[in-house]
């Protein structure tokens, strides 16, 4: 059985297909992963002493952004996460007396140094 050429389907009809749904398809990964940080969080928790008796336990804090610490600062952090983190000693994650810190590392400082009291997560 032959198909009349009026019948079958013009060439530039299924060329226009492909290119919509490689455009959709284009679309669909640059809006996935424009949304993917949002809601990421370090899986573990970090951990700082703010007095002798007392310490403050975060659970999955998360990943973007600058934390503060408390305006006493921390002396010791834990980073129990999966993510390294950034420690500084200002409240707003800048100036260059930082210190990188590991996953499932703890950081002491040194005597007669200021506090952390703020960090960041290097994502």
């Amino acid at each position: 059985m032959s198909v009349p050429a009026s019948q079958s389907p013009a060439p530039t009809s299924s060329r226009r297909r492909r290119a919509k749904i490689a455009a959709g398809a284009a679309l669909l990964i640059v809006a996935t992963t424009a949304c993917s940080a949002l809601g990421r969080t370090a899986v573990g928790t970090i951990a700082y002493p703010i007095g002798p008796e007392t310490a403050i336990t975060l659970t999955s804090p998360k990943v973007t952004g600058c934390h503060r610490l408390p305006p006493s600062g921390a002396t010791e952090v834990r980073n129990n996460t999966l993510v390294d983190m950034v420690m500084y000693r200002t409240p707003d994650c800048t100036g260059k007396d930082s210190i990188y810190l590991g996953s499932r590392l703890t950081n002491n400082i040194a005597p007669n140094t200021r506090p952390w009291r703020s960090y960041s997560f290097v994502h």
